[in-house]
């Protein structure tokens, strides 16, 4: 059986380190070992010998004020032993700005105050959130779904991004430099062949995304016909509306053509989000709401794609990508954008083998030791720069504009100055991708170069997120677009009038709501949108008041 993760509590006052180990233990001794140490050099030790039985360690709770040795600066020589470990520091009110600042310099992820009475109050939710995310992202002995194929084919990569994106666990073995690969592969793979080969033995050669997530335990078929709310969507702005609606008892059910979490998803870290002040990923967001929202009720079918959206009557109906239909009374969208393609020579070419539209998480660890490039100057691109700077030699910011202050936030900026590992080219185009089977080769100019001057930066990866385009086709015809894409709702329908020149009822369309009544938007995809993840969530969770108001009249 495998042992069961250890919980360390650090603390020099014994009565205070008894209390900590008591109340850790009645909430978390039965999955969890709890063990506790009177000072820092103490709790070093056991460190190692936990390490040398295998022991993975999910947490360590330390004070501040301890002799010798402070909390902060414990907890700070724990990030190598212990990468993947919680940290929280146990403050007193005194030390609440030495615990703030310790956020950034070691890697701390939360502190609490003394004293913590009610437990349940004041400690047990904080530890239950970072015991979850710890859970999430901890990997033992792996005995699920393997991955076998070439690092540069673009479904090996497909498979894997989907998997990473859904929170599959999976384990990559490529065919260049595993040597236990060929023999999992039980044939020779070519390059455009990957195997998947499950956790319950069956053998996948090259399966779709839909017949992947039929495997893995996703939701792909909805359990109704019909629902109070229909969302197409699974961004920030579509999953705060699943969880408000199904928590105010509406039936939803929440359609997703990739992954839940949107392009936010792919973020490496989110940090100026309200309530998490040592910031949180994308996927760790997607997971959390994803979560929450089941809790309540709400269906997620993924990967699916809404292809056609009519009005029967006081009914709203989706066609599905399968050919499959869902009717409600109401309708989000919630779609977000996508990044939009880099046109230059070669890049087109190289997509899915080097060339990557978003951060592709599932990337990062191979491209450990290479110089990599990213183009774009908005957040993403930044959390991009920092989360790669952790894994590459050499990290490229392609960059159009004269700045990155115009589009990102100060605080990437500061970071991405900081960090001796990414270089920033401002005023400056990618012109050429190439390589033999994958990137090998990007030539870069300067905007106001001579044509034909160029430069050529030796990279294994391009990164892209520039621009925002809207995936809303499908709605042509059917709800009023401006002229990029995105969806008119509310006051700015008919150009401004409010009232569009077919709209059937007798009140004004709501605030989120579009030409076609019971129909709403929410998030990125709507006309002059804020593009950040807290406005997306906001916008989600008050289309459903507006949700509520259209089903009073029906």
């Amino acid at each position: 059986m495998a042992q069961k993760p250890a919980i360390l509590t650090v603390d020099d006052d014994p009565q205070v380190l008894r209390a900590v180990d008591r109340d850790l233990k009645r909430r978390y001794g039965k999955t969890y070992r709890v063990v506790r140490a009177s000072s820092g050099a103490e709790a070093l030790e056991l460190l190692d010998r936990l390490a040398q039985r295998g022991t993975p360690v999910a947490l360590v709770l330390a004070d501040q004020r301890m002799p010798k040795m402070t909390g902060v600066e414990l907890l700070g020589q724990t990030r190598g032993s212990i990468p993947d470990a919680k940290r929280a520091l146990l403050t007193a009110y005194a030390d609440t700005d030495a615990a703030i600042a310790a956020i950034n310099t070691a890697d701390i992820d939360y502190y609490l105050q003394k004293p913590w009475d009610p437990p349940e109050e004041k400690l047990y939710p904080v530890l239950d959130d970072l015991l979850e995310e710890w859970q999430a992202g901890h990997r033992p002995d792996f005995d699920g779904i393997r991955i076998v194929g070439h690092r540069w084919s673009t479904d090996a990569h497909r498979i894997r991004d989907f998997l990473a994106r859904n929170l599959v666990p999976y384990r990559f073995h490529d065919l260049e430099t595993d040597p236990k690969a060929q023999s999992l592969a039980g044939t020779e793979l070519d390059r455009g062949k990957t195997v998947v080969l499950t956790a319950d033995g069956e053998r996948l050669e090259t399966p779709s995304n839909h017949e992947l997530a039929g495997h893995v335990g996703l939701q792909t078929q909805a359990t109704d016909d019909f629902y109070d709310l229909i969302i197409i969507g699974g961004g920030p702005g579509g999953l705060a509306a699943a969880v408000y609606a199904a928590s105010e008892g509406l039936s939803a059910v929440l359609v997703e053509r990739e992954a839940p979490g949107g392009q936010a998803g792919t973020s490496s870290r989110i940090e100026n989000y309200l309530g998490f002040p040592s910031g949180l990923s994308g996927a760790d967001l997607a997971r959390r709401a994803v979560t929450q929202a089941k809790r309540f009720g709400v269906e997620i079918l993924t990967p699916h794609e809404a292809t056609d959206l009519r009005r029967d009557g006081d009914y709203r109906t989706v066609r599905l990508d399968d050919g499959s239909e869902l009717s409600s009374h109401a309708v989000l969208i919630a779609t977000g954008v996508s990044y939009r393609r880099l046109e230059a020579q070669g890049v087109d070419d190289l997509a899915g083998r080097g060339v990557y539209y978003g951060a592709a998480m599932s990337e990062a660890q191979a491209c450990k030791g290479e110089d990599v490039a990213i183009v774009g100057a908005g957040n993403s691109a930044g959390q991009a720069a920092i989360h790669f700077a952790g894994y590459a030699a050499r990290v490229h910011m392609i960059v159009r504009g004269s700045s990155l202050e115009r589009s990102m936030s100060q605080y990437l900026v500061d970071r991405i100055e900081q960090d001796d590992t990414i270089t920033v080219h401002l005023g400056t185009v990618v012109t050429c991708a190439s390589g033999d089977d994958h990137l090998e080769h990007l030539s870069i100019a300067r905007r106001d170069a001579p044509e034909g001057e160029a430069e050529t930066l030796d990279v294994s990866s391009l990164f892209v997120f520039i621009g925002a385009a809207p995936r809303t086709e499908w709605l042509d015809g059917v709800l009023e677009r401006d002229a990029r894409g995105f969806l008119y709702a509310g006051p700015e329908l008919a150009n401004g009038s409010g009232r569009p020149k077919d709209w059937p009822l007798e009140r004004d369309p709501f605030l989120l709501e579009t030409n076609v009544p019971g129909v709403f938007v929410a998030g990125d995809v709507r006309h002059q949108s804020v593009k950040r993840v807290a406005s997306a969530v906001g916008e989600g969770s008050i289309a459903v008041r507006f949700v509520h108001r259209h089903l009073s009249k029906v």
